[in-house]
């Protein structure tokens, strides 16, 4: 988190060139799909989690995995659903991006579609502003679909004892 995208930008190019993931959308999503912010939030939700629940189920004879699945992993849903909302959104709006890994015109994402609208000189507003709207609703869709873990999140967040 504390090195900056530029920094490493070109190995990441290596890396995807590498992988044979050049021109498809999997390089734009296999490269924000692991982040050290999603490390970071997943594991403060699940240190969140009491022990007590894990080692009652070891008690009752539980595997590991089995743990992970049906306790664990149930409880980190709302952790799960925001950082699914923030990595998409995140993903969408990201602009850098598609301009290196992308070289087909039809792979090209909307965020390169608005800043085409822009000239020299002039930029056609009304097709930009009609643009933005659009580009809002994947990102409202998947807000909408996440939204009751969130709440459930912060309500659960917000009672302590």
């Amino acid at each position: 988190m504390m090195v900056p995208w530029h920094a490493i930008m070109i190995p990441q190019f290596i890396v995807v060139r590498s992988l044979h993931l050049y021109n498809t959308h999997g390089a734009l999503i296999v490269l924000q799909a692991f982040s050290a912010f999603g490390v970071f939030l997943l594991r403060q939700n699940m240190i969140s989690i009491p022990d007590s629940l894990s080692e009652a189920a070891r008690i009752d004879g539980c595997s590991t995995f089995r743990i992970y699945w049906n306790i664990i992993l149930p409880l980190t849903k709302t952790g799960l659903a925001t950082l699914s909302v923030l990595t998409f959104n995140g993903i969408w709006n990201d602009y850098m991006g598609p301009m290196i890994y992308l070289d087909a015109e039809h792979l090209r994402t909307i965020q390169i579609a608005l800043a085409s609208f822009r000239e020299e000189y002039s930029a056609n507003y009304g097709a930009i502003l009609a643009g933005t709207v659009i580009s809002i609703i994947p990102i409202v869709i998947v807000y909408v679909c996440a939204q009751k873990y969130i709440v459930d999140g912060i309500a659960y967040a917000g009672v302590k004892g």
